[in-house]
């Protein structure tokens, strides 16, 4: 197919969001939306660009003091009765508007404009954000191309809804067993009730008073859930097993291994098992290159209420912000929209900063 993103559309952000939106790119089908990104990349004389799979990198090398980083993924959440693209009055409808494709488009929107920015630029548009950890882009990136991501600073173009939200909070997902004997329900007592004694696991979550932590200013809330309780074998049949998931969601202030040692502390005497984890990431208010962001925005930075990809910077020693258009609790939603004002506003001010 031709490629929709033409130059009368790259030098609009509000179309090209709309174009983009309109480029069905559910995880793992995002071929099509890469290859129309590669297209205009190359098509702009002054980047250098390659790509790993559906990741596509263009980079200035203007010889700049410092280098930054804006990144956004290409992929959606399956499609829900809300594709392709509306436009209501100020609210641009459609799957991805929101989580991210404004965001995407404010990034290609400067890759394609802005051939002579104050700092060195990356762009990352990278593939499979929305899944499995085994398939991020950024993942593949700093596992097989890490002097891709070598930066002194980086923004995540997530929704923010126009906020600096700085960091993000690490999560782990854990599963806490209990165990028992099975009986036949008529003679119950000579089991032992695997779901009852879950009842002590509940109680510890019940109880469990979260941290409150401000780092650089920033206050990230820490919070431990029961997510899933899965048990039973029959009907007439005493159940010898019960598991119940956690999830933790916990302040960059603790490692990840911390938090590991956190969560055993608190379900002592049960078998516990880590399934899922990912390290959080501290505010990096002190680099250059993120004052100068501050700055330029001209708002307090916030913390980062849950775990995005600026993680995978933070790792490298890379700090890193979400600044974006699209409001986050509108993610993932069949109404999902977002404001064309916001993305206006988003390119104007990022725009400021590059070209200062």
């Amino acid at each position: 197919m031709a490629n929709p993103l033409t130059p009368d559309v790259l030098v609009d952000p509000v179309e090209l969001t709309r174009a983009l939106v309109d480029i069905e790119s559910v995880s793992r089908d995002e071929k099509v939306i890469a290859d129309c990104v590669e297209d205009v990349l190359r098509s702009a004389g002054h980047l250098t660009v390659e790509r790993l799979g559906n990741t596509v990198m263009g980079r200035t090398d203007l010889g700049r003091e410092q280098r930054v980083v804006l990144a956004g993924h290409l992929d959606t959440v399956p499609i829900n009765d809300n594709w392709p693209s509306t436009v209501v009055d100020d609210l641009i409808y459609g799957c991805g508007t929101s989580d991210m494709k404004s965001g995407v488009a404010i990034a290609l929107h400067l890759a394609a404009t802005l051939p002579d920015p104050a700092y060195d630029v990356t762009y990352l548009f990278y593939e499979a954000e929305e899944i499995e950890s085994e398939f991020n882009g950024l993942r593949l990136v700093a596992d097989s191309r890490p002097e891709w991501l070598r930066a002194d600073f980086a923004v995540l173009l997530e929704p923010t809804y126009g906020a600096v939200e700085a960091g993000c909070q690490g999560t782990v997902t854990a599963v806490v067993r209990t165990h028992g004997r099975r009986a036949h329900t008529a003679r119950a007592w000579r089991g032992v009730n695997a779901i009852h004694a879950a009842a002590e696991v509940l109680r510890r979550l019940e109880d469990y008073h979260p941290r409150t932590v401000t780092i650089d200013g920033c206050t990230y809330r820490e919070g431990l859930n029961a997510v899933r309780v899965n048990g039973g074998v029959a009907g007439n049949v005493v159940p010898d097993e019960c598991a119940v998931e956690v999830n933790l969601r916990f302040a960059p202030d603790r490692s990840e291994q911390q938090a590991h040692e956190h969560l055993r502390e608190v379900f002592q005497g049960f078998d516990l098992e880590v399934v899922d984890s990912a390290p959080g990431a501290l505010p990096g208010l002190d680099a250059v290159a993120a004052r100068e962001f501050l700055t330029a925005i001209g708002v307090e930075p916030a913390a980062k209420l849950g775990w995005t990809d600026v993680a995978r910077f933070a790792a490298l020693g890379i700090p890193a912000m979400n600044y974006g258009p699209g409001d986050p609790s509108l993610a993932h939603a069949p109404d999902e929209h977002v404001e064309i004002g916001r993305i206006r506003d988003g390119a104007a001010t990022l725009h400021r900063w590059l070209a200062r």
